[in-house]
């Protein structure tokens, strides 16, 4: 955190009207009573991206951000917004990101654009409906016998395009819409090393040894059909969403006060695929809740955001599950549950069904306020709460079926594999708590450091799956998960 924030001074810069020596320099009172310098004209924050994810690793590359408060009449809101940034990580990953964001461009409207592309050699897959799909911590990749095999990874090529509106009905009540592109290219991890392939597409012997036929979770699924044939590979989704915002903040980045809630359904037309009537057609609902409760003038807040996204009608297809939908992107990735967006500390997509509850709270502590170069800063601290749950499952009775059929002896499945697939462990509520440090300038671009620590997420220790369910050992994780990023994600 310190090296990214050095770097990132050091490459500020502001491009504001050049002034008289006499003029006296414009200022804005904060709720405590403290004057503060508007800022004014172009401001720019390009910097190396460097960063951290427990998920996705060491981050480097580059990340520009550029704010236009005009006048500095509307400061600190800003008339324009863009973000650039590219990065690679050490697990990986290559991003490629714009952000666009202003209430100016059309009159009268709030246009959000984003276009997004993610290459991720090693992304998680880790089955269906949370604690359903149970995660064996001996098949981990980078474990000595999983030489060769990604038993919980797929590659995934991503592409999503997003421009999302809103314009007011009455004071602080707006309507939304929005229109969004997705596309998804999903195949068996495919890192090559020196020109050789670093990972195969077949079991090694540590996992035939055992009775497991399938390199990957995601060849198995595909192989007892909870995957199916024509969606397996992934596919083009044009996604359409409308609703109403309640928006009484006195600041979007950094609120001390007021509440910003959300409801909209959203859903898309299986029209791009071919697929004819075997599409996956479905339409969903995003309720958010988020408010923002002064404790001691703007000094000490209290957060909570009450979240809930899930089915109304259809079938959405399995790689579309993970998206966690938004007017406005926070991080540039929005996949859930875990990670960093919604239950920080539970390891990236361990979580994924057809509707999602959470919860996050947290306290924000503002530490010091000061200027340097030319800028307003501020360091605050956030202790936070988060929990979640997967409410709505996603081919859970097929699941079952499996494992009856197999206890039943109707199935070629060997009990390790059918171990992999489901143990008949229930859902149940995910929870972390953790603490975040953030760095502030001119209260927009906020530099985040966040570790959490999950509270109840159960893995199976056995080293022979083999045996039957009876015999499978869960412990506890308390594995952290840190992440060095933008933001406060609500």
């Amino acid at each position: 955190m310190a090296l990214t924030a050095i770097m990132f001074v050091s490459f500020t810069a502001s491009a504001e009207p050049k002034k008289d020596k006499a003029e006296k320099k414009s200022e804005a009172t904060t709720a405590d009573g403290k004057k503060q310098t508007v800022k004014k004209g172009w401001n720019f924050a390009p910097f190396p991206s460097i960063g951290y994810n427990s998920d996705t690793g060491f981050q480097i590359g580059a990340l520009c951000e550029i704010f236009d408060y005009g006048d500095g009449s509307t400061y600190p809101a800003y008339k324009h917004k863009f973000n650039v940034d590219l990065s690679w990580t050490t697990k990986d990953q290559v991003k490629l990101h714009f952000f666009y964001d202003s209430k100016y461009l059309i009159p009268k409207v709030r246009l959000t654009f984003a276009a997004t592309y993610i290459l991720a050699q090693m992304y998680p897959f880790m089955g269906f409906n949370g604690a359903a799909a149970p995660y064996f911590t001996d098949l981990a990749s980078g474990k000595k016998q999983m030489n060769r095999v990604a038993m919980y990874n797929v590659r995934r090529n991503s592409m999503r395009i997003m421009a999302d509106f809103q314009g007011n009905i009455l004071p602080k009540f707006r309507w939304a819409a929005g229109i969004s592109y997705w596309w998804y290219d999903i195949e068996n991890v495919s890192v090559k090393k020196k020109g050789k392939p670093a990972y195969d597409i077949v079991a090694n012997d540590y996992l035939q040894n055992q009775g497991i036929d399938y390199a990957s979770l995601w060849q198995l699924y595909q192989g007892v059909g909870l995957i199916r044939p024509n969606e397996a590979a992934g596919g083009h989704h044009l996604e359409l969403k409308a609703g109403l915002v309640y928006d009484s903040r006195e600041h979007e980045a950094d609120p001390t006060r007021g509440i910003w809630a959300e409801l909209y359904a959203y859903g898309s037309p299986d029209i791009l695929n071919g697929r004819g009537k075997d599409g996956y057609h479905y339409l969903k609902l995003a309720a958010h809740f988020r408010h923002y409760v002064p404790v001691w003038q703007d000094k000490i807040t209290f957060a909570y955001h009450l979240a809930y996204q899930g089915k109304l009608a259809g079938n959405a297809p399995y790689y579309t599950l993970q998206n966690i939908n938004t007017l406005y992107l926070r991080q540039i990735i929005s996949d859930g549950l875990g990670s960093i967006n919604t239950v920080r500390g539970v390891p990236y997509n361990s979580v994924i069904g057809d509707g999602y509850a959470w919860a996050n709270f947290e306290m924000r502590f503002k530490i010091v306020s000061f200027r340097f170069i030319k800028q307003n800063f501020y360091l605050a601290t956030n202790p936070f709460f988060d929990m979640g749950a997967c409410v709505q499952q996603y081919r859970l009775d097929e699941m079952k079926a499996l494992r009856t059929a197999h206890d039943a002896g109707d199935t070629t499945l060997s009990d390790a594999e059918m171990n992999l697939i489901y143990t008949g462990e229930k859902r149940k509520l995910h929870m972390s708590a953790g603490v975040g440090l953030k760095l502030a300038m001119n209260r927009n671009f906020i530099l985040s450091a966040e570790v959490a620590v999950p509270l109840n997420t159960k893995v199976y220790t056995n080293t022979n799956l083999d045996v039957p369910v009876s015999e499978l050992k869960m412990k506890n994780s308390y594995k952290p998960g840190v992440n060095i990023g933008l933001n406060y994600i609500f």
